[in-house]
């Protein structure tokens, strides 16, 4: 069987979702390598910034690391815009998406949030409110993102910084990228408990 037998999912069967199941999961196995090629492919993207789209990341990256992060962090600064390619108003909640699976709540929530927070630099520039991230000022993962921007984001623009290339980051990635998703809770990547 190389197909679903049904054109309608109420029909389908058992084997049809066992293998539309190992099929979705050999897919989602090769994530790390997608990933790899958003990133690659974002080192031609400058939207008017001295370094690329791929440089911020990954000295967003290489300054998470070099300051302790954890693993998964790191990780989480190297794809926290991968969004800007597909995503470009609402780019935070895309790469919290693609992490959500992987990663705990804390960073999920980072990520998502990051643009609010990120926007404390330019917004007022642009003669709107630079404090949007003051409602979330009662949140438990307040601070760590404000922290999160001030020392690594947003200082990331700069074509002088000593950037980790992206392999130093490859292996990181793989590791994240291939938990379990949701901790282990889900039966399968295809039909993931939330």
């Amino acid at each position: 069987m190389t197909t679903v037998s049904y054109t309608r999912m109420e029909d389908g069967t058992f084997e049809d979702y066992q293998l539309v199941n190992e099929l979705e999961d050999a897919y989602a196995a090769e994530l790390p390598d997608r990933l790899l090629a958003l990133l690659r492919g974002q080192d031609e993207i400058f939207l008017g910034m001295k370094v690329s789209l791929l440089t911020h990341q990954l000295q967003t990256a290489t300054r998470a690391l070099r300051d302790g992060a954890s693993e998964e962090m790191v990780v989480a600064a190297l794809v926290h815009d991968v969004g800007d390619v597909l995503a470009p108003c609402n780019h935070s909640e895309f790469a919290a998406t693609i992490l959500r699976p992987y990663v705990e709540e804390r960073t999920y929530w980072m990520v998502r949030h990051h643009g609010v927070f990120q926007a404390y630099y330019y917004n007022h520039h642009l003669g709107l409110d630079r404090n949007l991230r003051d409602r979330y000022r009662d949140h438990p993962h307040y601070q760590d993102l404000v922290d999160f921007c001030a020392r690594w984001d947003q200082a990331s623009f700069d074509p002088e910084y000593d950037t980790l290339p992206l392999e130093a980051f490859e292996d990181a990635l793989r590791r994240v990228f291939t938990r379990p998703p949701y901790g282990g809770a889900a039966a399968s990547t295809h039909f993931p408990v939330p």
